[in-house]
């Protein structure tokens, strides 16, 4: 059905954000939850809790890593596939994958559900990104992206929290049960209101891995690697800043992280609609921004007030550049638009592991929890040069595109 009425164009769109918001709360709640999580799973968590959190921060690491594999796996198998089909699938798997986590019976079984969890991630999002532009028309490509994660954003300031508090009262497990209801209600919502646009039978394989054959795939894919690293490696231990460092108690810790979800919000919104606009200065504004804020942590942190008002900053600077950098990705991958989007995520979860990862590698090496600041700056930094390094190249080919015509037309008027 191409035409939809207001009233299922709308409904749809909330659907596809509901999806989203389920994955947020899947991914984040276990930052705040990793010290419940190692206290039932791992028998040292007693005598060193420092290093068996950083231990836990594995689980952290293993989602990303299903994220990464599943993206591009995923999106060209479904290549073919009606996006609504492809949509429905997605989310079975991630109730499933939500079951599992819930009733694993130690950390090693936790750890590899947590991946299998992660697979439909990538893929999820960039059929919804690509839905979502389609339902609003021609020039919302950034405005599809934004809407399709303003779930995942806006699950930061009720979902992740929610989840925490109910992990932290009743059993972590509880959260896992939360999520996979949210998806199940998704799943109906999606099959009740999603568009059945066909999908296209002349797709392959071959010509959705075309985009790992482009240079400036691959520039941009480190850009979100590295750059979203910087991210991470502050909100993987943020729930220990609050107690160890700030002095807030553990109850302290939704209250923190729905800040930072407000500002994830915000920064989404801003990041699509700036996107729309112009996605080159919206990705260097972003990681200016990001560096910026992620200093103010590591001098405010140990007050209540600058933990709040930086760490609300970070998720405002942050999610600006998931938008631009996925259209950039869109942009650049072309007819494989599917697993061009896909890959922003598994970059994301890259950006994810390596940042939780040297975090953790810090923290073990006893140079306190905000040590993880410092290497979010530098990770932010590294992300900002390949952005540049990503506009010159591309500007150097369309130079080189715009002689290379000059010298046929040329030749052609000698012949």
């Amino acid at each position: 059905m191409n035409t939809l009425s207001p009233a299922r164009r709308v409904t749809a769109l909330l659907a596809i954000a509901l999806g989203g918001f389920g994955i947020g709360v899947t991914e984040f709640a276990k930052m705040g939850l990793l010290p419940d999580i190692a206290r039932e799973l791992l028998p040292g968590y007693e005598a060193s809790p420092e290093t068996e959190i950083a231990r836990a921060g594995i689980l952290i690491t293993m989602y990303a890593l299903g994220v990464v594999v599943g993206a591009p796996l995923l999106s060209v198998l479904g290549a073919k596939a009606s996006h609504a089909r492809l949509t429905f699938l997605l989310l079975g798997l991630f109730i499933v994958g939500s079951i599992a986590s819930a009733m694993a019976p130690n950390f090693s079984s936790l750890a590899v559900f947590r991946f299998l969890s992660a697979l439909p991630h990538g893929a999820y999002f960039a059929v919804a990104s690509l839905i979502a532009a389609r339902i609003m028309g021609p020039g919302s490509q950034g405005k599809g992206v934004a809407l399709a994660l303003s779930g995942l954003t806006v699950a930061n300031i009720v979902g992740v929290p929610l989840a925490t508090w109910l992990g932290q009262s009743f059993g972590w497990r509880w959260a896992y049960v939360l999520v996979a209801v949210i998806f199940a209600v998704t799943l109906l919502l999606t099959f009740l209101t999603l568009p059945r646009y066909p999908g296209d039978p002349e797709r392959s394989a071959g010509q959705e891995l075309g985009v790992f054959r482009n240079f400036r795939s691959w520039i941009m894919i480190a850009v979100g690697c590295i750059g979203f690293g910087g991210f991470f490696a502050v909100y993987s231990y943020v729930a220990e800043v609050t107690t160890q460092v700030s002095g807030l108690s553990s109850s302290s810790i939704p209250w923190v992280l729905a800040v930072m979800g407000v500002g994830m919000t915000i920064g989404n919104f801003i990041g699509g609609w700036a996107s729309d606009k112009n996605i080159t200065k919206t990705i260097i504004v972003g990681f200016s921004s990001l560096i910026a804020a992620l200093l103010l942590y590591t001098w405010l942190a140990p007050s209540a007030w600058g933990l709040f008002v930086s760490v609300f900053l970070i998720g405002l600077t942050q999610s600006i550049l998931i938008p631009s950098i996925q259209a950039r990705l869109i942009r650049i991958a072309d007819r494989a638009a599917l697993l061009g989007a896909a890959m922003n995520h598994a970059a994301f979860n890259v950006g994810n592991g390596l940042g939780a990862a040297l975090g953790g590698v810090v923290i073990a090496a006893g140079f306190g929890y905000l040590a993880p600041g410092w290497v979010g700056i530098g990770l932010a930094v590294a992300g900002m040069v390949l952005a540049l390094v990503s506009v010159s190249v591309t500007r150097r080919d369309k130079r080189n595109e715009r002689n290379t015509v000059g010298i046929r037309i040329a030749d052609s008027a000698n012949d």
